[in-house]
């Protein structure tokens, strides 16, 4: 059997594929779709990314979207962690990896999320925030699976909580094709919602607020960026 060749991707899905919702430094070489005999495609279709900067990423071949002037945002859900230790007595959180996030926490948490990423994404210069799918528009979904959290809760006295991170998410993304549902994109990345300076700092709900908005911050401004740099490339 003749095996395919890998060919690097034209500019267009370059960008998108290594440069959209990428954690950390560009890639040294350029990303190329492995679509040889033994790449495995993946259930849809997708072909593994080599050479990118994310975590992992997958695309379908001949990716274009010169197409698309408008984006729709999808919310699949988010899972937290099980186990979180309740933290109800000081005594039972000192060992403790992680805590629950309560029914209240989560839903402060979701909205949050949801609020910083949309706010984002509507200060694109290339794409329209729409509500209904249509041809030329790209549906962005996007959810977060196994959400840690590191805040205990508050202690019955005044003592102070320092903390270097809130939480973490693993934030799956894929960005399809609003009419066929076809899958063009999908992405995953890791990240944690951690101080600016890396120290720990005193935690309380502002600060805590602020590190999460800017986790979802990161993600839609490179997601927003990346898809305006796509759009501005020749095909």
């Amino acid at each position: 059997m003749n095996k395919k060749k890998n060919p690097v991707l034209s500019r267009a899905a370059s960008y998108l594929l290594a440069l959209v919702m990428v954690a950390g430094c560009a890639a040294s070489t350029p990303p190329t779709l492995d679509t040889s005999s033994e790449a495995e495609a993946t259930f849809d279709g997708l072909y593994p990314i080599k050479g990118g900067a994310a975590d992992a990423a997958w695309a379908r071949p001949g990716v274009d979207i010169s197409k698309y002037t408008k984006i729709r945002l999808q919310g699949v859900g988010i899972e937290y962690r099980p186990g979180g230790e309740s933290g109800r007595l000081y005594t039972n959180r000192t060992n403790a990896d992680h805590f629950e996030v309560t029914e209240g926490q989560r839903a402060k948490f979701e909205e949050l999320m949801r609020e910083t990423i949309r706010e984002e994404l509507a200060r694109s210069e290339r794409f329209t925030l729409v509500e209904e799918n249509g041809p030329d528009v790209l549906l962005i979904m996007g959810g977060l699976l196994d959400v840690v959290s590191f805040v205990p809760p508050e202690p019955a006295g005044r003592s102070n909580v320092y903390l270097s991170r809130v939480g973490e998410a693993t934030l799956v993304l894929e960005i399809r094709d609003s009419i066929t549902q076809a899958t063009l994109v999908r992405a995953i990345d890791r990240r944690a919602a951690e101080r600016s300076s890396g120290d720990f700092s005193h935690s309380n709900s502002a600060t805590n607020r602020a590190e999460v908005r800017r986790m979802a911050g990161f993600w839609a401004r490179r997601l927003r960026t990346r898809l305006d740099e796509v759009a501005s490339q020749p095909q």
